[in-house]
């Protein structure tokens, strides 16, 4: 499926020209429901876990998700388009020079 269209570039850039966590938070709250917001908190969460090793038990203890929702999270981070292992590898490479940094 092909989620392009200029409607999805739009919200991407604005997503990316946001500048603060603060900004993301406002933002955020705006456009999505607690809910919605929470949801993919927690499957980026899922996917944190599952690439430090986590088992699904672990999983759903840490984060009260379902099995279903783990495997979910699982068959995307492995076999989808790359977009939460580009996150990760990110996030990884950004808390690595922060700690390399006096």
């Amino acid at each position: 499926m092909d989620l392009r269209s200029d409607a999805n570039d739009r919200l991407f850039e604005a997503v990316l020209n946001l500048e603060s966590i603060e900004d993301c938070y406002s933002f955020f709250e705006d456009l999505c429901t607690i809910k919605e917001l929470r949801d993919l908190s927690q499957r980026f969460q899922i996917a944190t876990l599952l690439d430090e090793g986590h088992n699904y038990q672990s999983i759903m203890r840490k984060v009260d998700a379902s099995t279903t929702t783990i495997s979910r999270v699982n068959q995307c981070l492995n076999y989808g388009a790359g977009g939460y292992r580009a996150a990760l590898n990110k996030m990884k490479t950004i808390g690595e020079a922060q700690q390399a940094c006096p």
